[in-house]
């Protein structure tokens, strides 16, 4: 499994590294544990949408899981980050 340093938003760190399944699955699971960066679930919500999008198979489940603990106006953020990152990606 690979592990990620997140300094700074959105890992600009690998801006030039084209980003598979597994490593946005990882990003949601840091934001949604708190694991190397401040716990933030709509940034989780994001992230495991962008991975379920690739096809992982548990991001879908972990997306839901957390949703039900969100604000509908937050889902909603986390979707339009969502549609921004595909956008610059």
């Amino acid at each position: 499994m690979a592990r990620f340093e997140v300094l700074s938003e959105d890992m600009a760190a690998m801006g030039s590294q084209q980003m598979n399944a597994e490593m946005l699955f990882e990003l949601g699971m840091s934001y949604a544990s708190g694991r190397d960066v401040a716990e933030d679930l709509v940034s989780a919500h994001k992230w495991f949408n962008l991975a379920a999008m690739k096809g992982y198979g548990d991001a879908a489940r972990y997306r839901k899981e957390i949703s039900e603990v969100m604000s509908s106006s937050d889902i909603a953020e986390a979707q339009r980050a969502a549609r921004e990152w595909l956008g610059m990606h």
